[in-house]
């Protein structure tokens, strides 16, 4: 996990205001939690993300988890198998949620299809009707699709914080690329500690 000498300088100035914010869980599934290469890494991940998950619940928030559906035909995944290969498959213990970030019965839970979690989703609209235009982001990978996630949903005019800490990737340099990126033209970088003060 990066610390907060590595972490990058926001250009915006936006503030969470729980009125106004969605929180995502992008892709917290056993099958892309478990790859992640430090165990350390994907530990703070998973305690963060809960830490998070606790305080927008307290706030009244909604929750929006993305999740791919596994058993995806090669017409389905496209051009993912050329990066990829098959993906995950139908079984439990790839497809369910972590432990301490498990759905509830109101919540959003998104199938996801390619990186973008508003691709062939419909939480642009629920973000929409339920009058929300914030998103904060936790999950994996960042340089993949929480990257591509925050840059459609800054695309959509959504104030986007990037929560350096409750994100994580295959490798140190790759999670900083992703959080510069962000921070230089499309979403906050912050901390869990600096969500939920």
């Amino acid at each position: 996990m990066p610390v907060a000498s590595q972490l990058p300088v926001n250009i915006a100035r936006w503030r969470i205001d729980p009125r106004r914010a969605v929180l995502l869980l992008h892709d917290m599934q056993h099958f892309f939690v478990h790859r992640i290469p430090s165990a350390g890494a994907g530990a703070a991940l998973v305690d963060n993300a809960s830490a998070i998950l606790r305080y927008c619940r307290a706030a009244g928030m909604p929750i929006a988890y993305t999740a791919q559906p596994g058993g995806m035909t090669k017409e389905q995944r496209g051009l993912l198998n050329d990066f990829w290969g098959p993906g995950m498959q139908v079984a439990p213990e790839d497809r369910n949620i972590v432990d301490g970030l498990t759905p509830e019965p109101d919540d959003w839970v998104l199938t996801k299809w390619r990186y973008s979690a508003f691709f062939k989703s419909n939480l642009l609209q629920r973000m929409r009707d339920a009058g929300r235009d914030q998103l904060i982001v936790c999950g994996v990978y960042a340089h993949i699709g929480v990257l591509t996630t925050v840059i459609e949903s800054y695309s959509n005019d959504i104030e986007t914080f990037l929560v350096a800490d409750a994100i994580a990737d295959f490798s140190l340099d790759r999670h900083l690329m992703a959080l510069r990126y962000a921070a230089s033209c499309c979403a906050v970088v912050l901390t869990t500690r600096e969500v939920i003060a």
